[in-house]
């Protein structure tokens, strides 16, 4: 079957690694399914495996990708869950099994004609959602879900700041914020950004690390290393920091005063569960809010959609058609 996969690993030249072509059909183990994927979206994440933070070069080749939809082998369309963890490990919730994985890290992923998947983690996808919307959300929706919702502690009337307006995670966390009753401001380096920004949802957009009207009371960060001093000084005292990410780099230097004496709260969010992501398509069918596509690419011509996460220019989720 035709698959994009991390031929090898390169630090330097992720896309030297990455190869589209043959690869075997999926053999799903007992408990395990197949589903046809009809679209499927990029993470970060891919990039990091093509790099060999999130891939070791021993385990290639994988393919790559952990968000799809499609359909199930009875004919129902789906969306995957890509959290491969056992719920009872991590006290109801899969995310805390201290061995948990993402599919394409230990199971091959979802960039190719058909992929297997425990049962478990298949949801109905919703008629009002389009297979390429649907395969939006498992990660860089989900993620933002679970930040927004259940890590924030934000109620309607908070004000939210959404560092690195742009990518999956930052796109999803204004839309979803604004839907949901919270003041969004949001910060990019780039001027094309920060309007898309205002045009997606947000009240007020500042460059990175600009000083901010006011203090909030929640920050949204996937950004990290160059964002996340920027988040602790913006946070009033006793807001949080929720961060998921470090797209920019993972050693961060803080100032750890503004941290103790004005009491914020920095919490790690990695994903959600099932039962987030069911709250999660709930959530758009309810409000109408809707994941924003940059641009759609046959799976043949995977590289494309690579290239632009590698250099940036993506506003909103990159998707491949199987």
């Amino acid at each position: 079957m035709l698959a994009a996969y991390a031929a090898r690993v390169d630090a330097d030249d992720p896309l030297s690694a990455l190869e589209v072509g043959d690869q075997p059909d999926p053999q799903p183990p007992a408990g395990w399914t197949t589903v046809t994927v009809k679209a499927a979206s990029l993470n970060h994440h891919d990039v990091w495996a093509l790099r060999g933070v999130a891939l070791s070069a021993d385990q290639a080749p994988m393919i790559l990708g952990g968000d799809a939809s499609g359909v199930d082998e009875d004919g129902n369309d789906v969306v995957v869950h890509s959290v491969i963890g056992d719920p009872d490990a991590g006290g109801g919730d899969e995310t805390y099994d201290p061995r948990r994985s993402l599919l394409s890290e230990k199971h091959p992923g979802t960039f190719a004609e058909r992929v297997a998947v425990p049962k478990r983690n298949l949801l109905a996808k919703p008629a009002e959602l389009s297979f390429e919307e649907a395969a939006c959300l498992p990660t860089a929706w989900l993620t933002a879900y679970k930040m927004l919702f259940s890590r924030s502690g934000t109620q309607p009337g908070d004000t939210v700041l959404v560092q690195g307006a742009g990518g999956g995670v930052a796109t999803a966390a204004i839309a979803m914020a604004r839907a949901a009753g919270r003041r969004v401001w949001a910060t990019s380096r780039s001027e094309d950004k920060r309007k898309a920004a205002l045009d997606l949802g947000a009240h007020d957009v500042f460059e990175t690390g600009a000083k901010l009207p006011g203090r909030v009371d929640a920050v949204i960060d996937s950004v990290g290393e160059a964002t996340l001093d920027h988040s602790i000084k913006s946070c009033r005292p006793g807001g949080r920091v929720v961060l998921c990410g470090a797209t920019s780099g993972g050693a961060a230097k803080v100032v750890l005063a503004r941290i103790y004496f004005t009491q914020v709260d920095v919490l790690g969010s990695t994903m959600g569960n099932r039962r987030e992501l069911q709250g999660l398509l709930d959530f758009l069918v309810a409000t109408g809010v809707r994941p924003i596509i940059d641009s759609v690419h046959p799976l043949a011509q995977a590289r494309d959609g690579f290239a632009k996460m590698v250099d940036g220019s993506l506003f909103g989720k990159v998707v491949l058609t199987a």
